[in-house]
């Protein structure tokens, strides 16, 4: 007698992953291309820093307490770093839940621009408070037109923002310190730049990495040039060498055919 095989019990699909939506074209500015996305600044970040498997670096990214397909409740951070967090999980999600990260962000900064200034000061700061972001930092290309001081950070205390120092050097230069990415944050002539207080270097750019490399291999070629030369020139003093000790030996042949006198 065969026992009839049961009917495999079909399974449930495993639940869809609930996306956060792409920025809307209202929420893009090209302040943060110019200041964060063109000079390469995640990726220098992420060189820095290193842990890609543990650390999140995105920008223009969706980040919230909660995941939607919606835009309520979410922000949209021009720079977002978190440690210890799961980067899969994030492309997964297509922005940084803080629940399943099972952290808020250590560090957000926001650039300035003519439409996000104020909203950027009060209503974002209020609200990566309440998301326990670690430090909120602001950037103002025009030096404080849009927002109320060139430079601006605040790190999370009991749950309220409290001001970073920030220091002048004189118009065109101000910093404050990040004890969370342990670099500090400059306003250099206007331009967004992250100094390496450990090797007293700034995070190079990826203009000046082109240049750098651009400069380098220029040095390459005159070095190889400069071989090729030297290469060159000993070839030419073994010929000039090889022809004397020829001629000496022809002459040396001529008088040992001469006669004795």
């Amino acid at each position: 007698m065969t026992t009839p095989k049961s009917a495999a019990i079909p399974q449930p699909a495993p639940p869809e992953i609930l996306q956060f939506p792409d920025p809307r074209p209202c929420d893009l500015d090209m302040t943060t291309f110019d200041y964060v996305n063109f000079p390469a600044y995640p990726s220098a970040l992420a060189y820095h820093l290193g842990n890609p498997d543990t650390t999140v670096i995105i920008s223009e990214t969706a980040a919230g307490l909660r995941p939607t397909e919606s835009y309520e409740g979410i922000l949209f951070p021009d720079l977002l770093i978190a440690f210890n967090a799961s980067p899969a999980s994030r492309r997964a999600r297509n922005g940084y839940l803080i629940p399943e990260q099972g952290k808020p962000p250590d560090f957000v900064l926001e650039v300035a621009s003519k439409t996000t200034g104020e909203r950027d000061e009060v209503h974002k700061r209020q609200a990566y408070a309440q998301m326990g972001v670690l430090e909120y930092w602001r950037f103002d290309h025009t030096g404080g037109q849009y927002h109320r001081a060139p430079l601006a950070g605040d790190t999370l205390i009991n749950a309220q923002y409290h001001p970073i120092p920030i220091h002048q050097t004189d118009d065109q230069y101000y910093w404050g310190h990040s004890a969370t990415l342990n670099l500090d944050l400059c306003w250099q002539n206007g331009q967004l730049r992250f100094w390496n207080p450990t090797t007293q270097q700034y995070l190079t750019t990826d203009h000046e990495e082109r240049t750098a490399r651009a400069q380098a291999e220029a040095q390459r070629d005159i070095e190889r040039q400069a071989r090729a030369q030297a290469q060159a020139q000993r070839d030419i003093e073994r010929q000039a060498r090889a022809q004397a000790e020829a001629r000496i030996r022809q002459l040396e042949a001529e008088l040992r055919r001469r006669p004795n006198p």
